[in-house]
């Protein structure tokens, strides 16, 4: 492995040293300068310092080391083939830091601008960008190794076309599933209806499918690809505040004032508790028409979300009955056709 001349003593201790050297500096680098460094950048406003400072963090004594052995090969009268081989293995490491480097980069990027700032879920974005660097990389080793890549480059190009071909549904999920997460119409979190007639909070969004929990806890799962297509009300966008417009109907002859008077009562009081309060907000009724009923009006309240509406339905009918009745006001009753029964005997 080694030519017929001798390695002297001195340049034994001066490649050891070197190596030493090098990871020492490295050492000393990370933690003086790399502590340095990430002070100064949370002092910044901009996230692309800190992305960076902490991706690098282990990597600085690697490339130094790296460095050193490339340094050390010059000096060591090592034979051609194995200082070939030697020089190859330092390269192939050195792009594999890189890799490493540049994955860990992205997906802190994906974090920060994605995750934290914009609040979607990141899952998807990382493992695309890690596939994709990790597939560079060993198309570049590839290269550095002197294999030729245009084929491999066409036969992934027709694979991949084959490929797609045959995962038309799974693709069309993942781009739906991406489509959904970047416009942020639709949220883990959110109070969805489909028009399907399926509803509830959504809880996880995947590259395949989306996942809603019903108001009875069960799972619906909708592929991307159908969630994409179908008309959605998102009861979060744009506030998760709503209104909520309860029909009442009155029999025709109770005094129309009274009846606008006890139901604003009930609904202050219904809204009063802490746990429906919507501040600034007051209650009003609309009278809306008669009819063979009665009269129809709506008590416009709000809620704080589309779940408490139930409850709050629940405490204000309950209520309004009560008052009601204290108040003598009529709820509108249907006429009903009565059937007498015929007297024994009678001819008519």
């Amino acid at each position: 492995m080694i030519t017929n001349s001798p390695i002297e003593p001195a340049r034994i201790l001066l490649v050891g040293g070197i190596l030493v050297l090098s990871v020492l500096a490295g050492i000393l680098i990370e933690r003086l300068f790399g502590s340095k460094l990430r002070k100064r950048a949370q002092k910044t406003p901009a996230e692309w310092d800190d992305i960076l400072v902490e991706s690098m963090k282990g990597f600085v004594v690697l490339w130094f080391f790296l460095v050193a052995l490339a340094v050390v090969l010059k000096l060591v009268p090592l034979a051609p083939e194995p200082a070939k081989i030697i020089q190859r293995g330092i390269g192939i490491l050195a792009i594999l830091s890189a890799v490493l480097f540049f994955t860990r980069l992205a997906r802190k990027g994906i974090y920060i601008y994605v995750d934290r700032i914009v609040e979607v879920p990141t899952s998807i974005f990382k493992n695309f960008a890690t596939v994709v660097i990790y597939i560079l990389g060993f198309l570049i080793a590839l290269d550095y190794l002197g294999v030729s890549i245009t084929p491999l480059i066409t036969a992934l190009g027709i694979g991949g076309l084959a490929v797609a071909l045959a995962l038309q549904d799974t693709l069309s999920n993942l781009f739906s599933g991406l489509n959904i997460l970047m416009t942020r119409n639709i949220r883990p979190g959110d109070f969805v209806h489909l028009d399907t007639g399926e509803e509830g909070n959504v809880s996880d969004i995947t590259w395949r499918n989306t996942t809603i929990r019903a108001l009875n806890n069960n799972l619906v799962i909708v592929p991307n690809s159908k969630l994409g297509g179908a008309i959605v009300t998102n009861t979060h966008l744009p506030d998760k505040e709503m209104g909520l417009v309860l029909p009442v109907t009155v029999a025709l002859d109770n005094d129309l004032a009274l009846v606008e008077k006890v139901s604003l009562e009930v609904a202050r009081e219904v809204l009063a508790d802490p746990e429906h309060a919507i501040p600034g907000f007051d209650p009003f009724v609309r009278y809306g028409g008669f009819t063979d009923l009665g009269v129809q009006f709506s008590v416009i309240l709000r809620v704080k979300e589309f779940r408490e509406q139930y409850l709050l339905k629940h405490e204000f009918f309950k209520r309004l009955h009560v008052r009601y009745r204290a108040e003598g006001i009529k709820f509108a009753v249907p006429m009903r056709a009565v059937t007498l029964d015929k007297p024994a005997g009678s001819s008519v």
